[in-house]
């Protein structure tokens, strides 16, 4: 059976679990499409959206100090988005309606991940990409060792020349 089947089960007893709970996708962290459960929503463009604040969120919580990101949830008129880390290759996103409980809503997204966690960090290989169906070796599936970076010092980023110059006067 394909990770994404087995992705795709969990993302829709998610559904059966979260009273309010509208859809839920699975990606890889570079956005990739696992498996989704999204009616209404692209879930290519909800995908990309996700890796985009999973990028921001992990530059947040090292910049503050926090550890290794583990969940964001962002709060509209109408309901709420919630990203949760799914292991080292994916992250579950669930879209849900403004009523939902959010305790159980963070109880069963951090369940879901973790158990999407398996079923893909198992399957896919760093690098692997996401139709990789042969079990990681043991030593390809641990996370690689933290690194120490000196306090108070961050990522610098180097602006990027553009690609035309502006016009000057007329």
């Amino acid at each position: 059976m394909a990770v994404e089947t087995d992705v795709l089960d969990e993302l829709r007893r998610l559904r059966t679990r979260v009273p309010g709970l509208a859809g839920s996708l699975a990606a890889t962290v570079d956005g990739l499409v696992l498996a989704h459960d999204v009616p209404r929503t692209e879930p290519e463009g909800l995908a990309a959206l996700t890796a985009a604040a999973l990028g921001v969120a992990h530059r947040m919580t090292d910049a503050a100090g926090r550890g290794p990101f583990r969940e964001l949830l962002v709060r509209g008129a109408h309901g709420y988005i919630a990203t949760y880390a799914a292991g080292t290759t994916a992250v579950l996103t669930l879209l849900a309606d403004d009523r939902v409980n959010v305790g159980r809503l963070h109880l069963e997204g951090r369940r879901g991940g973790a158990r999407i966690a398996e079923l893909v960090d198992a399957r896919i290989r760093p690098g692997g990409g996401r139709h990789a169906d042969r079990p990681a070796t043991r030593e390809e599936a641990q996370d690689p060792p933290d690194r120490p970076r000196p306090i108070g010092t961050l990522p610098v980023r180097t602006p990027q020349r553009p690609a035309h110059r502006p016009r000057t006067g007329g």
